[in-house]
């Protein structure tokens, strides 16, 4: 087993074994995270419902549906029911792969940067009853843009929730029911560094879905 792991390493870092290495098994995280030199990290991730989308918080307690008193026609006697998105913001940041020696520490350029142009959200609960649209909500993929530098952080705000996934199963029907929905939604972010390297990191947040008590 000590002879296999030394062998690993060694084709791992061989330039020049590392195309046939790929096809039969992995050399960790390095090659997980693709050819570029940088690795995205992803600081922290909140959400906020789409009506207060400034309260943003390590967890979401997503409304499905929203009584608004105001503005007229809506009042306290007959509240408009309301549907709102929800929204998610995302702090990022790069970290190099090769950080280089105590000595001669390795500097991120401007073609580390990393421009982030799609991200995909999907469902899941911990009791295993993950099919879309009847346990969970429906995965998708939405478009963002933002770059993220190469050394510093980068706020990127994004959809968390759809509107329409309030109007489908298995959301809609919470609507007119006392239950509550606890899933942990995996957002994954995708973009390229300056020279064309794809890069991809993934982080949690758990969503409770419900019909929550209004404040307005």
């Amino acid at each position: 087993m000590m002879r296999k792991h030394l062998v690993l390493r060694a084709l791992c870092s061989s330039p020049l074994a590392l195309t046939v290495l790929l096809a039969t098994t992995s050399c960790g995280d390095v090659v997980r995270n693709g050819r570029a030199p940088v690795i995205l990290v992803i600081n922290s991730l909140q959400g906020a419902h789409g009506n207060t989308p400034t309260n943003l918080s390590g967890f979401l307690n997503s409304d499905v549906i929203t009584n608004l008193t105001t503005p007229p026609p809506c009042t306290t006697n007959t509240p408009c029911p309301t549907i709102f998105n929800d929204v998610g913001q995302a702090v990022l940041s790069l970290a190099l792969k090769d950080v280089g020696t105590t000595a001669a520490p390795t500097a991120a350029s401007s073609n580390n940067q990393v421009t982030i142009n799609r991200v995909h959200i999907e469902y899941t609960r911990a009791d295993g009853r993950n099919t879309p649209g009847v346990d969970v909500p429906f995965a998708f993929d939405g478009a963002v843009t933002g770059t993220v530098p190469a050394s510093g952080t980068f706020n990127l705000s994004f959809e968390l929730v759809r509107h329409v996934a309030k109007e489908e199963s298995p959301l809609v029907q919470l609507q007119s029911s006392p239950v509550i929905i606890t899933t942990i939604a995996r957002v994954t972010f995708y973009g390229t560094d300056l020279v064309g390297n794809e890069i991809s990191a993934t982080g949690t947040i758990q969503i409770d879905f419900g019909n929550f008590g209004d404040t307005q």
